[in-house]
């Protein structure tokens, strides 16, 4: 069982910067590839990143692509997501998402639903 924990979010102007942090409880964290998902009023459910349980390998979808960051510590059990030159389209609530990684460099699922652990979101707005 893993308890998932977010936090970080906030309101920014266009251009910014947040980080946001996803807590995790238990001590076999690092097994475990995390996903970052936003849900915008009104749009589905839209995938962010992924990072693998040892933190090496990490993946991001098209419209965060060299704007976001996704980072972890193990040691702490948090996993990062950095936000750099945001926009208003960012505008969402952010989730973190855990599911059990059969293989350490192992990428987490693109879609939402193969997600066993959720968060319960953080609201991030942009402002302009």
């Amino acid at each position: 069982q893993v308890q998932l924990v977010e936090s970080g979010g906030g309101l920014v102007q266009s251009g910014g910067s947040l980080r946001l942090s996803c807590a995790a409880s238990g001590r076999t964290f690092s097994t475990y590839a995390v996903g970052w998902f936003r849900h915008a009023p009104g749009k589905e459910r839209e995938f962010v990143g992924t990072i693998s349980g040892s933190g090496d390998n990490t993946y991001y979808a098209d419209s965060v692509n060299g704007r976001f960051t996704i980072s972890r510590d193990n040691a702490k059990n948090t996993v990062y997501l950095q936000m750099n030159s945001l926009k208003l389209e960012d505008t969402a609530v952010y989730y973190c998402a855990a599911e059990w990684a059969r293989r350490p460099y192992a990428l987490g699922p693109y879609g939402s639903s193969d997600y066993d652990y959720w968060g319960q979101g953080t609201q991030v707005t942009v402002s302009s």
